[in-house]
């Protein structure tokens, strides 16, 4: 195929900024856009930012958001602290609202969006975000994009200076750092990397894979693809 045209959201958080770094360095990727409700600061010929506050209202920059061939959600919020309601409104209504915009715009689109291990394919489990995640999981695979991927990571190590917004995770990543190389061998089928994950991404568009739920296994497969 021609080199990907990818829109990514959540580029401010760590899983977004680590897809959007990869996609920055591949070959494989032609342009980038990012819509974000803060700049990243992130400057690079291939990409385009959108600053954007209002995600429940893209009217004003739907023109901007034409020819692309893939979209990498990774915009999530922790279920820590906050009401089932508005979980369900960021996680579920929100990400519906932004698939409903780009696949008219972009019909030929790979959706692959970012829900975690755990996400309840059957809305059955006693964990109100895995049945919320896999909701929407289940809505975004009824919609006719060209080919859709759920990735489902569980410990995901940042790298290339990505960080974690949340404090107890900043400081779990920071302390887990020094082991990781250790730990990875030990448990391979349970930790990726933030690198891993946005070649995995981009792999899957551009090559295709065998399955439609990728847990860390799969996503460590794919980003040797």
């Amino acid at each position: 195929m021609e080199k990907i045209k990818a829109i990514i959201t959540g580029a401010t958080g760590m899983v977004g900024k680590g897809v959007l770094l990869e996609c920055l360095e591949s070959n494989d990727v032609e342009k980038v856009l990012i819509i974000v409700r803060e700049s990243t600061g992130i400057k690079h010929p291939k990409l385009s930012e959108i600053i954007h506050k209002d995600f429940s209202d893209f009217s004003t920059i739907i023109p901007q958001m034409t020819d692309y061939d893939a979209c990498y959600f990774c915009l999530g919020i922790s279920s820590a602290g906050i009401s089932n309601e508005k979980y369900h409104e960021i996680t579920f209504d929100l990400t519906m609202h932004f698939a409903e915009i780009v696949l008219p715009l972009n019909p030929e689109m790979t959706f692959c969006y970012v829900s975690g291990a755990g996400t309840a394919t059957g809305e059955d489990s006693s964990m109100n975000w895995a049945n919320v995640k896999g909701k929407t999981e289940n809505a975004i695979l009824k919609m006719p994009f060209n080919q859709s991927y759920m990735f489902r990571p569980g410990f995901i190590q940042p790298e290339k200076g990505v960080t974690s917004k949340v404090p107890l995770y900043k400081a779990i990543y920071l302390f887990v750092s020094p082991l990781f190389s250790i730990l990875d061998k030990l448990f391979p089928k349970s930790i990726t990397t933030t690198s891993r994950l946005g070649k995995a991404m981009i792999s899957v568009v551009k090559n295709g894979y065998s399955e439609t739920y990728l847990e860390n296994h799969d996503i460590n497969r794919a980003a040797l693809k």
